[in-house]
């Protein structure tokens, strides 16, 4: 019997996915943005299974988020291959003094990465092509002087990979594939049979979005779009629909002769509401009179497929709980901007995660003390326990749920030693409930069933007691908070705006999908 896989491949926040192959190996990277380290980079050898092996920009001097904006940061990475060196190409969107497109280079895809080589390049989404010792640049960029909001082009132009800089003509290659369509972008180039492929998203990275495709007997010239464009989307299926927004895709081929395609798309639990961000799928492609058919016979991406024709590679199974007793942070971890001191320790207390209590807070656009890892299921359990003494009535420590600065949920030990729940939604907070606890060790505990989430709290193992259920989480979906990201869930402590010598210390921290 031919094995089968299950959509999504990457669960949870992984968002603008980009591939390459090299021999039997494929490596795959996705957007950040606020989030540090940037741009997680994952292994496979079958397309299906996938190992993170490490994170491309990974120190401060690669990569300043200092006080960006929820959803800035980090833009649609693409990774390639050429004459032994990795190549990634990112946007960095951090206001205009440090908005720009940028390459960092490595040797092996688990680094380290060179520090950026910043280019002279309006717009967003590049990615690289290369031909017969020759680099390309190519990317999106508003239109000069649009006929509408949102209008825009993709445009090439050559990179001299001996000084990083752009050399000779701009290029302008299409502006999509509709009337009147914005948002062209995240283009990729190929060449295929003879043919030049340009490889694009348009109509916005939400329901409307859309995977669209133009080709050319000559790379700076005379691209014309598929006549049935777009060949993959969507939006005519319904809010309700199990999965929507297909758009912002790469082309893969295998060393079999296979093609596959890698997307996001959204998982709505009812209403078009989605809180684990956009998500990476995995299609089949095959091609007919020179134009790409994406998952052939049905249009649309399915939940499951047969698998690709290429050895299984299972990788060690991810623990559920992390113990702490690493000497760095499990690679899932993430911080909020560009940590500029170490807030936070494995050593100081053996087999714990210590966090300082600092002013930052969660609710602001700093590098509070929180360290969270991506909501991937739909229904999840998360626990932790923390040993915490609070030493005066503004210290806070525990557990958060994050979308953004303004729509949040802080399930927190308080300085008043009780257990609150602090509901943020559009900036303003509320505290809907709250329970006397006692002694210096609490567990905590969030329970997810879709949109519902439930919280307790216990000074025993399992003698849980509930703080609030049921709790209408569609607050944290990305069409109400807005933005790029999925919901976040982590640990956090804070003397919010004051001074504190206080430390909250973790003992271990539990996900776990559960069933309905």
């Amino acid at each position: 019997m031919q094995r089968r896989f299950h959509n999504p491949i990457m669960t949870g926040f992984y968002p603008d996915p980009a591939i390459c192959r090299v021999g039997e190996d494929y490596y795959l990277i996705h957007s950040t943005f606020e989030y540090f380290p940037g741009v997680p980079i994952h292994h496979s050898r079958d397309l299906v299974h996938w190992q993170q092996i490490g994170h491309i920009l990974d120190r401060p001097s690669q990569l300043n988020l200092d006080e960006i904006h929820p959803s800035a940061g980090i833009f649609a990475p693409t990774i390639s291959y050429h004459d032994g060196t990795f190549y990634m190409i990112t946007t960095l969107i951090a206001g205009k003094e440090r908005h720009g497109n940028f390459i960092v280079t490595a040797e092996s895809p688990a680094g380290p990465w060179s520090d950026p080589y910043w280019l002279d390049a309006d717009g967003i989404d590049p990615s690289l092509f290369f031909e017969d010792g020759r680099a390309w640049y190519v990317g999106n960029r508003g239109k000069a002087n649009p006929e509408y909001e949102g209008q825009c082009e993709i445009w090439l132009q050559e990179l001299d990979l001996s000084t990083m800089q752009l050399i000779g003509e701009q290029s302008v290659l299409w502006r999509g594939a509709l009337n009147g369509v914005v948002w062209t972008e995240g283009p990729h180039l190929y060449k295929i049979d003879g043919w030049y492929y340009l490889l694009i998203a348009e109509a916005g990275t939400e329901y409307n979005h859309a995977v669209t495709i133009a080709r050319s007997s000559e790379l700076t010239k005379g691209y014309g779009g598929y006549p049935a464009n777009p060949i993959l989307t969507h939006r005519q299926l319904g809010r309700d629909y199990p999965v929507m927004g297909t758009g912002h895709s790469d082309l893969v081929q295998t060393q079999n002769g296979e093609w596959w395609l890698v997307l996001l798309a959204m998982r709505p639990y009812g209403g078009g509401f989605y809180n684990l961000g956009r998500e990476t799928f995995l299609a089949p492609v095959e091609w007919e009179q020179g134009w790409p058919l994406i998952s052939p016979s049905t249009g649309k991406v399915e939940s499951s497929y047969p698998a690709p024709n290429l050895p299984l590679q299972r990788w060690p199974v991810q623990a559920a709980c992390d113990h702490f007793d690493g000497d760095t942070l499990a690679m899932y971890w993430m911080f909020l901007r560009t940590p500029r001191s170490e807030w936070w320790s494995l050593s100081e207390r053996q087999g714990w995660l210590r966090m300082q209590l600092r002013p930052e807070q969660i609710n602001q656009m700093a590098n509070p003390s929180f360290v969270g890892r991506r909501q991937q299921h739909m229904n999840f359990l998360a626990q932790t326990v923390l040993e915490f003494q609070p030493q005066q009535v503004h210290e806070v420590a525990g557990l958060v749920l994050i979308q953004n600065h303004k729509y949040q949920v802080q399930f927190v030990i308080t300085g008043e030693q009780q257990a609150s729940l602090i509901v943020s939604r559009n900036g303003e907070e509320e505290t809907l409930a709250s329970v006397p606890v006692s002694g210096q060790r609490q567990y905590l505990r969030i329970v997810a069933y879709g949109q519902d989430y439930s919280f307790f709290v216990a000074e025993q193992p399992d003698a849980w007691q509930p703080v609030l259920e049921n709790l209408d989480g569609r607050f944290l979906s990305t069409p109400i908070a807005g933005g790029f990201v999925g919901t976040v869930i982590g640990l956090y402590a804070s003397s919010q705006g004051q001074t504190s010598q206080s430390v909250a210390d973790f003992d271990w921290f539990e996900y776990r999908e559960v069933a309905e």
